[in-house]
């Protein structure tokens, strides 16, 4: 009987200390991910469908922050099948959020299906660019399009793919709604860099 209330006091403490269900979730798609086709294209688009629950809204549709949770799961989805994740722990290397934007054109409410599409657009020395759609199943709207910055630790997108493709592979292009805000983010970070004085100091 004590050992009971043992486990559920630890469980308890687990629950309020970690966001376990995010981990779980986590667990579980990359694991069914492992199980699918990999994606040979590192450019390819991945598919993965969802269905907005009691738990994902407020006032009826899907809370904003949803999206974005849902988007770290279908990149963990993508990293697994298209080999990004596997190229990582081989380089010694790991791979950050450097930045997120998302528009939001219209509401996914409550039941409503969706398809989440992920993509790799293109990268440059020190990070890849995805575009995140949610496309409403039940008229093909792009209700939520998200870009992300994927920024690469301890290595660099050009070693990750040549050690995924065995060689050089170019760059695409970056579209131009993506490069107008590459130069925002990079235009941030110059003024975030004179405001702390890091410019003088590195002179």
């Amino acid at each position: 009987m004590w050992w009971l209330l043992w486990v559920l006091a630890a469980l308890l403490a687990l629950f309020c200390c970690l966001d376990v269900w995010y981990f779980l979730r986590a667990a579980v798609v990359i694991l069914r991910a492992w199980f699918q086709p990999p994606i040979w294209d590192i450019t390819a688009e991945q598919t993965m469908t969802g269905r907005v629950t009691p738990r994902d809204i407020d006032m009826c549709h899907m809370n904003n922050a949803r999206y974005l949770r849902e988007c770290d799961f279908a990149r963990f989805s993508l990293y697994t099948r298209n080999g990004v994740f596997k190229a990582l722990r081989a380089l010694g290397a790991s791979a950050v959020v450097g930045a997120t934007t998302i528009r939001y054109r219209r509401a996914l409410c409550i039941g409503e299906g969706y398809e989440l599409r992920s993509r790799i657009v293109t990268w440059d020395d020190k990070a890849f660019f995805l575009e995140q759609r949610f496309v409403s199943t039940k008229d093909g709207l792009v209700c939520a399009v998200m870009y992300c910055k994927q920024s690469v630790v301890r290595s660099s997108p050009d070693r990750i793919m040549q050690h995924l493709c065995k060689r050089k592979v170019e760059c695409p292009e970056f579209p131009e709604d993506l490069q107008h805000w590459v130069n925002f983010i990079s235009a941030s970070s110059q003024a975030l860099r004179a405001e702390s004085g890091l410019d003088e100091k590195n002179k």
